[in-house]
């Protein structure tokens, strides 16, 4: 990955929400020189720490890069606005917070397919500019974050 040109980080909290990240890169038509899903923290607050601690100052340094922090919400209502405290006001329009609900093996059980499945559809989602998928109950309270990233990432993801 061109660490100069448009990309995007993804911060999975565990392995299940890596897997949805994985899923996500089996869309045929996703650029993979420009995603990078890196190794899972364990924790949602693992990820918030992480993210301050490691990827701040490249964030600072490498003005194209976007940062994707997947984790669970664990239906802790204010865990959006615990994790976003880290982030830097002159970084907020480059990092996003994505988060199932409760926890992603939910998806499965809720009927949606495997966890690489999902990430799939959501690819697609992304692509497309649609919302099924994450207007799911276990995803849906992600839309704001979907009106901030999509139009930025889209065109880094799927320049075609």
């Amino acid at each position: 990955m061109n660490k100069h040109r448009p990309h995007v980080y993804v911060l999975p909290e565990d392995d299940a929400n890596r897997s949805l990240a994985n899923g996500f890169l089996l869309h045929p038509q996703l650029d993979l020189r420009s995603i990078q899903v890196l190794p899972n923290v364990g924790g949602s607050f693992k990820v918030r720490d992480q993210f301050e601690s490691e990827h701040v100052v490249p964030m600072e340094r490498y003005k194209d890069r976007n940062m994707i922090l997947l984790l669970d919400f664990d239906e802790t209502s204010n865990r959006h606005e615990i994790i976003a405290k880290v982030i830097p006001s002159h970084l907020r329009e480059r990092v996003f917070i994505l988060s199932i609900w409760s926890e992603p093996e939910d998806l499965t059980r809720a009927g949606l397919g495997s966890l690489e499945h999902v990430g799939s559809k959501l690819a697609e989602e992304c692509k497309n500019e649609t919302r099924e998928t994450w207007d799911h109950a276990l995803l849906r309270h992600n839309r704001g974050e979907l009106d901030r990233m999509i139009p930025r990432i889209k065109k880094i993801l799927f320049p075609n």
